[in-house]
Order: structure tokens, then sequence, then C-alpha cells
């Protein structure tokens, strides 16, 4: 764990060194920060947090394709840097706000945390209350973009970071490009970790296919349980923002 983190730190100050070279003049220097930006992006997103505990839960929990998996993905990471993005051109009043806090924002965690448990809750009252038999029908696609999505709400710490530094220098579409590449870094990681509960639980399933009864009963456990870790992921969204 400590090299990685050393890793990040070496990539971030490649993207920070970067940036101050644009600055300066030498635009050439922003493919290498844009470079780093990505790998610090892959790296960055294997650390806790950034909702791969909730985007697992989900996926192992219900059936859906790869395609979806990797949707998720992408649609939590680019909501997790977008959101910090926002945050960041709504003016260095707001921003101010979130240094208080190390860089996070409890009320958009609060939020997130809120929408997190509502969907979990929902989750967990279709598992349980449904009759169809396990694999009869597959998830709707847009309960998983919508958890995806709300769980993304939560501002990447390090964006409003790069952005602020990125604006105070007059580097608008420098600091855009190098968070679109850290984004895209993260996506990597994050779809990854859906992609790995989706085939996780066919692979559980197809292990008991043999005897359907034993294979619809982990079926709905895995249903059940994902939803209940979804709603528990929530919980701590809404404990952590009331502490900050």
């Amino acid at each position: 764990m400590q090299d990685l983190i050393a890793l990040q730190r070496w990539l971030y100050e490649g993207m920070a060194s970067g940036l101050r070279d644009v600055a300066s003049g030498s635009w050439p220097a922003l493919a290498a920060a844009m470079a780093a930006a990505v790998l610090f992006g892959i790296l960055h997103a294997m650390m806790p947090g950034h909702g791969k505990t909730v985007l697992f839960s989900y996926h192992l929990g219900q059936k859906g394709s790869l395609l979806s998996s990797i949707a998720n993905g992408a649609i939590l990471a680019l909501t997790h840097v977008g959101i910090a993005i926002l945050l960041v051109l709504a003016g260095f009043a707001v921003i101010s706000r979130a240094f208080a806090y190390g860089g996070r924002t409890p009320q958009f965690e609060l939020a997130s945390g809120i929408f997190v448990v509502l969907i979990g809750a929902y989750l967990i009252w279709r598992a349980v209350s449904r009759a169809a038999p396990e694999g009869a029908e597959c998830q709707s696609p847009q309960k998983g973009r919508t958890l995806a999505f709300v769980t993304g709400l939560v501002p990447c710490p390090l964006t409003t970071f790069i952005m602020s530094y990125a604006l105070a220098r007059g580097l608008l579409a420098a600091g855009l490009a190098v968070t679109v590449a850290m984004a895209a870094g993260m996506v990597l990681t994050i779809s990854a970790v859906a992609v790995l509960a989706t085939l996780s639980r066919e692979r559980l399933l197809s292990f008991f296919s043999r005897t359907e009864g034993a294979r619809r009963w982990l079926g709905r456990t895995l249903e059940i349980g994902g939803a209940v870790l979804v709603v528990l992921f929530g919980v701590w969204l809404i404990l952590g923002a009331q502490t900050a």
C-alpha cells in the first residue's frame, strides 16, 4: 500500500510539473501531464473509496450484462470527477468551503448517502417481495445507472485541487485536459471492479447450475446481500458526512 501511495505521489508531481511547464509556455508538456494523469487515475481508483464497494455489491447481487457493468463504472467515475469540476467552475467562494474540510464536501456526501440508502432499500424490498425465480429477468439497467450516478455525487477532492491549481494560473483548458485524462484512468479501474462482480456472480451461479434449488437460493442470497451492502455503504456516507 505504501508503494502504491508513493507511486501516486510521483505521478501527481508529474501532473503538477506538467501544468507548471504549460504555464511557462511549454504546451508539449501537457501530453506528459495527461499520460501521468491516466496512470494516476488507474492507481488512485484502487485506493479505498470512490464507490467501488457499492458498485461491486450491486453487480454481485443483480443480474446484468458486462456492458452495463462497464457503463455503470464509467458513469460513477465521470460523475465523481465531473461534480468536482463543476464545483471549481462555480467559483472559488464555493471551493473555499471544500478546502476547509480537506477537499471534502459533507453536503454532497450526505445527499449521496441518502440516495444510496433509498436505492438499496428498494433493492432489498424488490428482492424479498419478488416472486419470480432467480434468472427469469434481468435487472433494469436504469436502476444501476441511477445508483452509479448518485454514488458519484461525492466530488473527487484531487480534482478540485488540480482544477483550482490550473485556474489560478489561467490554464482552464489544460486543467480540464488533465482531469479528463485522470477520469479515464479511474473509469478503467472502477469498471473493472464492476465487471469482476458480474463475472463472479455468473461463476457462482454456474457452479450450482446442476441443482436448481441451490442455484435459486444462491441467486436470492446474492441479491439480498448485495442490496444490504449498498444500504450499509449509504449509511457509512451519511455518518461520514455528519462527522466531517
